[in-house]
């Protein structure tokens, strides 16, 4: 009788004590929370690399739009500045392709000339889709095309690489096309 009454008391001494729930609440909590720092942490980087690629398309685009005649130093300056905008991710991945178009009198619009750097440069005479709002009947455009393959940091909550891309389209500033020589 005795030993039942001292386990009947150890058995209500342990219901009642709580020192431990804490500890217990801590450990299954404590994935649930890492979770969510490393996937917050992961998509606020990603998010920043994607803001990097839409710079880097729109600054392409806008260094080509300056030129009246472009050379191959020319390009090879616009192309490498790309490298610097994408700072601080790698450069290594990052695919650019600088286009002029040209809009006939029919709203059809065909590749002039095209460089590219780590990519896949578009052929001449390529036809293409413009926005509506751009294919302004005997026009040019310069589009910038960039792609960036971006790994990210713990790959934790986000795995494998994500391919980030964007493009931009301007309009030459100088003068109605830009020429683009070998020289």
């Amino acid at each position: 009788m005795k030993l039942l009454a001292a386990i009947g008391h150890c058995r209500a001494r342990l219901a009642a004590d709580c020192r431990g729930i804490s500890a217990v609440e801590f450990a299954m909590l404590m994935p649930v929370m890492l979770t969510l720092l490393l996937g917050s942490v992961e998509a606020s980087q990603g998010i920043a690399a994607d803001r990097k690629i839409e710079l880097t398309a729109h600054t392409l685009a806008d260094l080509a739009s300056q030129y009246t005649d472009i050379t191959n130093a020319d390009m090879t300056n616009i192309l490498n500045a790309g490298s610097a905008i994408i700072a601080p991710y790698p450069a290594a991945s990052l695919k650019e392709v600088v286009s002029e178009i040209a809009i006939d009198s029919n709203g059809n619009a065909t590749v002039v000339w095209s460089d590219t750097l780590n990519g896949t440069a578009l052929t001449v005479g390529q036809t293409i889709s413009v926005p509506s709002s751009l294919a302004t009947p005997n026009s040019y455009l310069i589009l910038a095309q960039v792609q960036y393959g971006y790994n990210p940091t713990y790959g934790y909550v986000l795995t494998g690489t994500l391919t980030l891309s964007d493009q931009s389209y301007m309009r030459p500033r100088e003068s109605t096309s830009i020429a683009r020589t070998a020289s």
